[in-house]
């Protein structure tokens, strides 16, 4: 039995080990947010734009200067893929997770996960979102099974953000207009905020005004600041730029508005860039632009060498995948252009690469940080790891208008495209294209990339840790077992 005089020296030995660990801690914390120099990050998230949609990737449908010239002075992805539609890439991108270790339903985020947001709080950054949401609740009220969905999501308040003001933060059928007359959320952490209808005003214009006043405003710390864009997503409708803009008419929704809404995108980033300098905060500001997925399948866009690309938003095409993504900060990145592979569960390990914070304990992430190609290494030794694959899992089931869609997964590199059906696709140098290989005509190559591709099906369908299972249920639009 241990006297107490015995007990009290042992705890004061423990003490005296464990105090200075925790003062190395503390100092190391301290060092970190004392003179804070960490640069602001600005996470751009189009809606619905494939790369045959600028310029600078090889399209000619839509005048794009300032994103052309955001890729000439920053650095320019030529390999990076999105989710087919939405939400999956939207999931993916808050959790920094595949969407078979954490998905629910569509317009819905699992409300335990830990997001992008509260990752960057907690590196000690003022953090905000201003853009679209959905993602607490999608499913109208008569559509079947869907009341068992409804507001089952986070909600905006809860994930992470000290402020914002966002389109379609509650249900489907109240979220209003996100263009003319955009209605949005308003408010702060923990709050639900305030409904606010912008009569005469554009919500995209909104949207970037509060981003330049965040970053104005928290000059005492770096901030991250999440912009996830309405643009150019249907309908499809005039621009303050178009000469058909008229606030007071009648919404339309004509997909011949495509080209002023895709053209409005670079409008808003050319305006972020000339105010980011003049605000004299573009030196220590990375700025990332990319999209959630393809250009909706109405759209047909041309490409410098004659094709014609029809948009293949919501399919597993190359079209419906393959997005533009662009880094762009006069103090933190070296223009050039890189063949990397990249998607979108690289953003929140890319992000906390930047804020120079690790990754907490919690799920795996399965993201691989890209900010080492900001500033490349000079010696192959100073290389981290990058990704051999792109891996999707795809299946925006259930949810209201999802009846046609089904599940595919499928890993791709710079050459090929496997399913885990056994298709196999072969990618030429030609951005979009993609060839069909059949048995007969299966190369060596081929069958090298079918096994290099069905290993990483293999090892990415591996449960994590915390996953009881490889993934979710098959279901159908209504949630009913298939």
């Amino acid at each position: 039995m241990i006297d107490e005089f015995s007990y009290r020296r042992s705890r004061w030995t423990i003490a005296r080990l464990i105090l200075p660990l925790l003062v190395v801690q503390l100092v190391a914390v301290c060092d970190v947010f004392a003179d804070d120099s960490r640069p602001n990050i600005v996470l751009v998230l189009a809606d619905d734009v494939g790369i045959e949609g600028l310029q600078c990737y090889g399209g000619v449908s839509y005048a794009t200067p300032f994103l052309d010239a955001m890729a000439a002075e920053g650095l320019r992805f030529t390999n990076a893929f999105s989710q087919p539609l939405c939400t999956p890439t939207r999931v993916q991108l808050m959790t920094g997770r595949y969407n078979h270790r954490n998905w629910t339903s569509f317009g819905i985020l699992d409300p335990s996960a830990k997001t992008i947001g509260h990752h960057m709080k907690a590196a000690g950054y003022a953090t905000a979102i201003f853009g679209k949401w959905q993602l607490q609740s999608y499913d109208p009220p008569d559509f079947p099974g869907g009341r068992s969905r409804r507001g089952t999501g986070m909600a905006v308040e809860d994930a992470g953000f000290d402020e914002f003001a966002v389109f379609h933060a509650r249900h489907t059928e109240d979220k209003g207009s996100r263009y003319a007359n955009p209605t949005m959320t308003e408010g702060v952490a923990g709050d639900r905020g305030t409904v606010k209808t912008h009569v005469g005003d554009y919500g995209e214009d909104i949207w970037l005004d509060k981003v330049m006043d965040f970053l104005r405003r928290r000059r005492d710390r770096p901030a991250f600041v999440y912009y996830p864009m309405a643009l150019p997503h249907n309908p499809f409708q005039p621009t303050p730029d178009s000469d058909e803009y008229d606030p007071t008419a009648p919404a339309v929704d004509e997909v011949r508005f495509t080209k002023d809404m895709i053209e409005y995108i670079d409008t808003l980033m050319g305006r972020l860039m000339r105010q980011l300098k003049s605000a004299g905060l573009a030196d220590n500001t990375v700025v990332i632009f990319t999209s959630d997925n393809g250009t909706n399948v109405k759209v047909t866009s041309l490409m410098a060498d004659g094709r014609e690309i029809r948009g293949g938003k919501a399919t597993p095409l190359q079209t419906g995948i393959h997005v533009p993504l662009i880094a762009w900060s006069p103090g933190h990145v070296k223009p050039r252009v890189t063949d990397r592979l990249v998607d979108m569960s690289d953003m929140l390990p890319t992000c906390l690469a930047l804020a120079d914070w690790p990754v907490a304990e919690g799920p795996p992430l399965d993201g691989i940080s890209f900010a080492d190609q900001f500033r490349p290494a000079e010696t192959p030794e100073e290389t981290p790891a990058q990704r051999d694959a792109v891996f999707v899992w795809y299946d925006p089931r259930p949810g209201w208008d999802k009846e046609r869609f089904g599940r595919h997964v499928f890993a791709l590199d710079h050459t090929h495209k496997l399913f885990r059906n056994g298709r196999l696709v072969r990618l030429t140098d030609r951005p979009l294209e993609e060839i069909e290989v059949t048995s007969e005509a299966e190369s060596i190559a081929d069958r090298a990339a079918r096994r290099r591709l069905a290993a990483v099906i293999a090892r990415e369908m591996q449960p994590h840790p915390d996953q009881k299972r490889t993934e979710p249920p098959l279901v159908d639009a209504f949630g009913s077992p298939l």
